[in-house]
């Protein structure tokens, strides 16, 4: 099993010093080779302290992980050579041209003459920048410095590409087509790609899911099955009195209601014959209903009790 696996974690912990509690607090995560995996979770979840330990920024000092077989304190140069990175932040020199940022990274890695001018051109076509490769890095839009962050991360053919946040900034247009670009990576070359992201939309596009809430993974799975584990619909109600109303709900109708930041949640096979009986039995008491098929924010919500982003 473990020759399947690009990642894996086991009990991983983690806390900044003079922290009251851990930004990773016994993860354990598993990674397929081949698949495009994403790390879903709110701000403070835990995302980036482990996208910085899976690149070897910095060692876990509790727990073991093991990148691409190989444990990223013990041999963090081995690490790096067999992985990509597309950092949050731009990484960028944008008084350099497209092809010199490309340059410039490939000696880092001990690359020159020819075999880093093909390096260079296969990573340009890859990314849909042949054409611009004298062009400053200053002078391409948002989604073109993302594709030049990308094919910087593709410059030494990883097997495993991790990228913190890729559609930060970037408008839908330009989000959807960083996400093209990545399954053709997928599809043509076996990429493995663990991307983190708070978007609900880009968690959809991922073959596999792991849900993270206060450094734990609470949900793992594809999208289509973490939504399957609710089943049927899902009810918000709005009221002036929820905990009152959700009491009233469990013991008149004997369904199974939750508050979950001022509103009464309930999950039912077939929810529009429930919204009838619901406005029948408490009239007055509802200041609207909403019906909808799970999300997953209603994974998150199940798993958590609260949700996705806390109202403040």
């Amino acid at each position: 099993m473990a020759d399947e696996l690009a990642v894996e974690t086991r009990e991983l912990g983690y806390a900044y010093p003079g922290s009251a509690k851990p930004s990773l607090d016994a993860l354990s995560l598993r990674v397929r080779r081949g698949e495009i995996h994403g790390i879903l979770g709110p701000n403070g979840a835990g995302k980036t302290t482990l996208f910085r330990i899976l690149t070897t920024y910095f060692p876990a000092p509790r727990g073991a992980v093991w990148v691409l077989g190989k444990d990223p304190s013990a041999d963090p140069d081995g690490v790096r050579r067999r992985i990509g990175v597309v950092f949050q932040n731009p990484s960028l020199d944008k008084r350099l041209t497209v092809s010199e940022n490309l340059e410039y990274l490939g000696r880092l890695y001990g690359l020159a003459g020819a075999p880093l001018a093909e390096r260079i051109a296969s990573a340009l076509e890859r990314c849909g920048l042949a054409g611009r490769s004298g062009h400053l890095a200053l002078t391409l839009s948002g989604g073109l410095q993302r594709r030049l962050e990308l094919a910087k991360g593709l410059l030494h053919s990883p097997e495993l590409l991790i990228l913190d946040e890729p559609s930060t900034g970037l408008d839908p247009g330009a989000r959807k087509d960083l996400w093209q670009q990545l399954k053709e990576l997928q599809s043509r070359e076996r990429t493995t790609i663990l991307v983190t992201t708070h978007w609900m939309e880009e968690a959809e596009r991922c073959d596999r899911l792991s849900i993270l809430a206060a450094g734990r993974v609470v949900a793992e799975g594809s999208p289509a099955e973490l939504k399957s584990d609710i089943g049927g619909d899902v009810i918000a109600l709005e009221s002036d009195e929820p905990e009152a109303l959700a009491q009233d709900i469990r013991a008149r109708l004997r369904l199974e209601a939750s508050v979950v930041d001022g509103s009464v949640r309930l999950e039912a096979a077939s929810g529009h014959r429930l919204i009838p009986q619901l406005a029948e039995a408490f009239p007055g008491r509802l200041r609207s209903i909403t019906l909808g098929r799970p999300t997953l924010e209603d994974v998150f919500i199940r798993r958590t009790g609260h949700r996705f982003w806390r109202n403040p």
